[in-house]
């Protein structure tokens, strides 16, 4: 199956999310039959990652959004852990800062773009200032109807300079997420992601549905395409969002940068060190 085209918002189309099921798994009955592909999936996106960081030219940006207990970390955790360090970065973004606030709301998220050559996933992202920020009421619909534009601007910016946005949406259900609550209620190694806020949130969930539905539809371009997973299973969001991270860095034709030295002589010189090495050790 090919989910880039089974899961992808096509740019336009109106979207709806209860017509989506989060507890779909394609072919696949279970984490076991799933395993060898993710694994698969796995062992691509680190040999391409390592393509890019050699080849400096390009960069990937991966946005996960959705509602509480979806899934965002685990997607962190289980699928860039066996990435090299060096090439990726992490960043959340949570309430702004006053100094993030006394800027237009795109400032912090522009400061942590991917350089060339590098991997950045955002644990939530500037979609907040159309999700949060509209839901709460926190600005105007004078104020947050026109960052749709500016999202697009700002996106279409990155990919100029040679930076591939993939964005996702981790779709679960609400008896999924009470779950989910519930077992951090039970698991004392998870208590302490219990918030006031997961509770009071959920009340909102009708008016985050209709915001995350106008934010797919206004925001899914060619250049920044959204991704809306079923996550109910963890072990399946984890297969599709692999296969999809893979597919897009293959499809960049990253390769190994050209030799800049002169190899015959490098050869030479570790020959001679070599040489001289032995002839040290061996008095």
């Amino acid at each position: 199956m090919n989910y880039r085209k089974e899961f992808i918002v096509e740019p336009g189309k109106k979207v709806h999310l209860d017509k989506i099921d989060p507890s779909y798994t394609d072919k696949h009955e279970s984490h076991e039959t799933a395993l060898p592909k993710i694994q698969e999936h796995l062992a691509r996106m680190d040999k391409l990652q390592y393509l890019l960081y050699a080849d400096g030219d390009q960069s990937l940006l991966v946005v996960l959004q959705a509602l509480d207990a979806a899934g965002k970390d685990g997607v962190v955790r289980h699928l860039f852990s066996g990435i090299n360090p060096q090439g990726i970065s992490v960043f959340s973004f949570k309430q702004p800062s006053k100094a993030e606030a006394a800027h237009d709301f795109l400032w912090r998220t522009h400061q942590c773009a991917p350089a060339k050559g590098e991997i950045v996933i955002f644990n939530r992202s500037h979609y907040e200032d159309v999700l949060v920020v509209r839901v709460h009421k926190l600005a105007e619909k004078a104020v947050w109807s026109k960052r749709y534009d500016l999202i697009n601007d700002f996106e279409k910016m990155l990919t100029s300079n040679g930076t591939r946005i993939l964005k996702f949406l981790l779709h679960i259900s609400p008896e999924e997420q009470l779950a989910r609550f519930k077992q951090r209620l039970d698991d004392p190694t998870k208590n302490w992601k219990i918030t006031d806020a997961d509770y009071t949130e959920r009340e909102l969930w009708p008016e985050y549905i209709d915001a995350y539905e106008d934010a797919l539809e206004l925001t899914s371009t060619p250049h920044a395409p959204w991704y809306i997973i079923p996550a109910n299973h963890k072990w399946f969001r984890d297969l599709a969002i692999s296969e999809i991270i893979a597919d897009t860095l293959d499809e960049m034709g990253l390769k190994l940068p050209p030799t800049h030295v002169n190899m015959e002589e490098i050869f030479i010189k570790y020959h001679a060190a070599e040489q001289k090495q032995a002839d040290e050790k061996n008095g």
